[in-house]
C-alpha cells in the first residue's frame, strides 16, 4: 500500500481504539448510574445505551471494512518465490538422478571389465 493509504487506515484504526475508550465510558456510566442509592434515571440510561449501541455499530462497520480491506492487500501477489523455489528443486533432483545414474553406469562398466577379464 502507499503511504497515504496507510495513514489513513491507521487514522481509521486511532478512532477506533477512541470510540472503544468512549465506549467503555459510557458502560461505567451506566453501571454508576444503576448504582445510585436514589435509582438510575431512565432518560440518562437510555441516552447512554443509545449512544453505546451507536458506537458500537460504528467500531463493526469500521473494523469490518478495514479487514476486508487487509484480505484485499496482496503485496506478493506478483512475487516469483515460488517459481524460484519449484525450479530449484527440480534442479535438485535432476542432480540427484544424474549422481544415481552415474552409480548405474558405473556399476554397468565394472560388470562388463569383470565379464571381459573372465
Amino acid at each position: 500500500m502507499d503511504p497515504p493509504a496507510q495513514n489513513t487506515s491507521l487514522q481509521r484504526l486511532q478512532n477506533v481504539e477512541k470510540r472503544i475508550v468512549r465506549v467503555l465510558e459510557l458502560a461505567g456510566g451506566v453501571m454508576e448510574e444503576l448504582a445510585n442509592p436514589a435509582g438510575p434515571r431512565k432518560e440518562f440510561v437510555n441516552n447512554h445505551c443509545s449512544e453505546f449501541m451507536q458506537f458500537i455499530k460504528d467500531i463493526q462497520v469500521t473494523l469490518r471494512d478495514e479487514i476486508k480491506s487487509a484480505c484485499e492487500y496482496r503485496p506478493f501477489e506478483k512475487c516469483d518465490y515460488s517459481s524460484r523455489i519449484t525450479n530449484e528443486l527440480c534442479c535438485k533432483k535432476l542432480e540427484y538422478m544424474i549422481s544415481k545414474l552415474d552409480g548405474m553406469k558405473q556399476t554397468i562398466d565394472d560388470y562388463q571389465v569383470k565379464m571381459e577379464d573372465s
